[in-house]
């Protein structure tokens, strides 16, 4: 008779079980010697026998169909299949008779009712073992997960560490990552754009290939950058560090959301489109282009209007910029009011104590509810969409307490972040009346304000207390808002700020 040697190993990686068939092949030629068999060809695998599908199996099975062959060698049933599928067939040829004979080194076959039964549960045994591996793996798995430990490649900006079996952070990456973050937070960069800047920056994915747009958006929209991780629908806490804040992370989520609406594409560009409402009517105010001009009106897509102006931009963008003078510092003294608030941080962290002691309390209480909704979850007494629901609440909440913890604590009271970034504003409410890109304005002006209305061709709006507070000052006393006088003690936030200091 004529055999098939086959030899199988499970994996396609050179670099693992590189022994093996070439092991069996020795093995199997040196049993056919000594049994004196005939071989007609030797056929190699590197692929699991778990599922269906496998090329060199299948050209095996052809061939004695054919008749070409009328036996197999291998090392033992579990080469041929660890699957019923698979394991089904051997054992249906040998019905047939298409398998009059199958010799193993390590097992004994005759085409007898015994040995058919013999092989079945060889083959049964074979796909025990792997049913059995595969369970032990999501088990350790799931383990794993459990105590903050990612069980996967990390993504880019973080290394797999082979000694610890942890997450570290990607020292050459991770800044680039988090830059890219920054850029796309403010709305000027689009998935194309922060592809290319990746490309020109030498922003990599960590198997050293090139970050397409399909890996950006899915980077932009991992959560394992803020120290969490998602796995199979639940959201667990990571050991791993974070790299950027929550805060970071919601603006980014906003702007691909508004990223994914569909815009009308218009022949001219109106910088104020999108601003405004009608005060009579609340209709929208749209923008037409005449004679080389840009003007603004109401739309009356709410009815009746009395409103009939038609404002030139060049008229309204005055008057946005008449207000914003009030409410401008300039980069000197912006820098001195900066320098200051430097100078009170080291103040503010001692004053911060008991407020970081209030929450820590809310933080532990977080996590008693998070114990809590797991003893409930086991109990039965909630499904796993709704402990995947509650649970993902609960450490979002976790993770925003955390980040004000770490603030207080190395920043000092809460104030300083935002008085700085109220400071910032001011300038660059200077800097926008002396810049001749308009663009820039409307996004200014919804972060100052709300309500952005147009009477009788006057631009109104209802800006923040801060602002309110330091243009009525401004105004009052007729001048352009100066340097403060600093001292010891001022308020907790950016209205104390204005109230006190201009």
């Amino acid at each position: 008779m004529k055999y098939i040697i086959y030899a199988r190993k499970s994996t396609e990686e050179d670099d693992r079980q590189v022994l093996s068939i070439e092991a069996q092949l020795v093995e199997l030629k040196e049993f056919a010697a000594k049994e004196k068999l005939e071989i007609v060809v030797s056929l190699c695998e590197a692929k699991t026998a778990k599922e269906p599908g496998r090329m060199k199996f299948a050209e095996m099975l052809a061939m004695l169909e054919k008749g070409k062959a009328d036996g197999i060698i291998s090392w033992h049933p579990d080469r041929l299949a660890r699957n019923s599928v698979d394991g089904g067939r051997i054992i249906h040829f040998v019905d047939r008779g298409l398998i009059k004979s199958l010799k193993f080194p390590t097992f004994w076959f005759e085409p007898t009712p015994q040995g058919l039964f013999m092989l079945n549960i060889a083959f049964g045994q074979s796909k025990y073992f792997v049913d059995n591996l595969r369970e032990n793996v999501k088990r350790g798995l799931r383990q794993k997960i459990r105590n903050g430990v990612w069980p996967g490649w990390a993504p880019v900006g973080y290394l797999n560490n082979p000694n610890t079996r942890g997450i570290d952070i990607d020292p050459e990456k991770s800044p680039k990552v988090v830059k890219m973050f920054e850029l796309y937070a403010t709305g000027n960069y689009t998935l194309h754009s922060l592809a290319n800047w990746c490309k020109e920056n030498g922003l990599r994915g960590n198997l050293n290939k090139p970050l397409v747009i399909a890996n950006i958006q899915k980077n932009l929209q991992n959560i394992f950058y803020l120290g969490l991780m998602k796995w199979k629908g639940e959201i667990f806490e990571g050991q791993h560090e974070p790299l950027i804040s929550k805060k970071l992370f919601d603006k980014c989520q906003e702007v691909m959301t508004k990223r994914g609406k569909v815009k009308e594409v218009r022949k001219h560009s109106f910088a104020f489109l999108g601003l405004l409402k009608c005060a009579s009517c609340g209709a929208s105010i749209t923008a037409e282009r005449q004679k080389g001009h840009n003007y603004y009106r109401c739309t009356k897509k709410k009815g009746l209007c009395q409103e009939k102006y038609y404002l030139r931009e060049e008229a309204l963008t005055e008057q946005i910029t008449s207000f914003l003078k009030k409410v401008s510092l300039s980069s000197q003294d912006a820098e001195k009011v900066l320098v200051a608030l430097d100078n009170e941080q080291e103040q503010a962290k001692q004053a911060a104590q008991a407020e970081v002691k209030v929450l820590k309390e809310q933080l532990a209480q977080v996590e008693v509810k998070l114990q809590k909704l797991l003893d409930i979850y086991l109990a039965d007494a909630l499904s796993t969409e709704e402990y995947a629901t509650k649970k993902q609440s609960l450490l979002s909440q976790k993770v925003r307490l955390s980040e004000k913890i770490t603030d207080f604590e190395t920043k000092g009271l809460s104030w300083l972040e935002p008085a700085r970034e109220f400071v910032k504003s001011l300038n660059q409410a200077a800097k926008l009346i002396e810049s001749d890109n308009l663009s820039e304005l409307p996004t200014f002006l919804k972060n100052i304000g709300s309500n952005h209305i147009l009477r009788n061709r006057q631009f109104v709006f209802a800006p923040k207390i801060e602002y309110k507070l330091i243009a009525e000052r401004n105004e009052a006393n007729q001048n352009r808002l100066q340097f403060p006088m600093w001292c010891p003690g001022w308020g907790s936030n950016p209205h104390d700020l204005a109230v006190q200091g201009f």
